[in-house]
């Protein structure tokens, strides 16, 4: 067991996987001044890293061997179990941070195991891509044990800010897959709208700020405001009422259809809404539709 780390010194750390984010990680540490030490199946993968000052492991034990914090990225839990397979000996005392994708489900059977090995478990979500990571707009969530992310916070600050979701080991994922969803809802609705204005000549870059300007004022407020209403199960429409909304959302159907743009999202928004309208919410707020969405 390799000894405690000095706390003045870049703590050492090992990287799982080299594929475009495992490469990335490991070249954030490095470049954070960690000794790195890194291992892929594919040998050639840490050719360029080595280069730059990563260590080479042959093999999984070899990597999992050299360093008391272990990263890992591959591709599914199922990879990640293959590539442990045979280090258990080895495993206790250190923490290991999957960053591998995957469900919740996955992720708390995956810290149980853990557990039986003696092995701190953080399972993580990087909300950034590959060359994001390190910069100032990357964060990482992470869930499992607190003690572990307290431990090693300044060593994973170096991928991006650590968020600390709780003790839960499947939160991470869970948060992931929301956020996703938030991402595609909104890169969908600017698409959406894009198309719409480009169908008048409006280029998507005199948009663009226009939009951006609007998501991150009145919309994030909107979601601020709403979500302490979400958790009361308590709607008052004092800002705009779902009947308001079901006016507006007739417009844009208007005018989508109107251009020959796609109606398949202002179609679904406007289903919701009238959903709820239907059955007797229309002077509540459009925070009353989480209620037709659970379902």
């Amino acid at each position: 067991m390799p000894r405690d780390t000095d706390h003045l010194a870049p703590e050492p750390v090992t990287v799982l996987g080299l594929g475009a984010m495992g490469t990335a990680l490991a070249d954030a540490f490095l470049a954070a001044g960690h000794p790195t030490t890194v291992w892929n199946r594919s040998a050639a993968r840490a050719d360029a890293l080595a280069a730059r000052g990563a260590v080479r492991a042959a093999t999984p034990a070899e990597a999992v061997g050299a360093n008391r914090l272990i990263v890992a990225c591959v591709l599914d839990y199922d990879a990640l179990q293959s590539v442990l397979a045979g280090t258990e000996a080895l495993l206790a005392g250190r923490t290991l941070v999957n960053l591998t994708s995957g469900s919740p489900e996955q992720a708390r059977d995956f810290a149980a195991r853990a557990a039986g090995h003696g092995l701190a478990y953080l399972d993580g979500a990087i909300m950034i891509t590959p060359p994001g990571i390190g910069g100032p707009h990357a964060t990482l969530l992470y869930s499992g044990a607190p003690e572990a992310l307290a431990r090693h916070r300044a060593t994973l600050a170096a991928l991006g800010e650590p968020v600390d979701l709780g003790p839960d080991a499947g939160v991470a994922g869970l948060y992931d897959a929301a956020l996703l969803g938030l991402m595609w809802s909104a890169l969908s609705g600017w698409l959406q709208g894009a198309a719409l204005v480009g169908a008048d000549g409006v280029r998507a870059a005199d948009f663009t700020p226009v939009a951006t300007r609007w998501l991150a004022g009145a919309v994030a407020g909107f979601i601020d405001r709403y979500a302490a209403q979400v958790d009361a199960g308590r709607y008052p429409g004092d800002d705009a009422s779902l009947d308001v909304h079901v006016a507006a959302m007739e417009h844009l159907l208007h005018a989508a259809r109107a251009r020959g743009v796609d109606t398949a999202l202002p179609e679904l928004l406007a289903r919701q809404a009238g959903e709820a309208v239907a059955a007797g919410h229309g002077a509540d707020s459009y925070a009353r539709l989480i209620e037709v969405v659970k379902k």
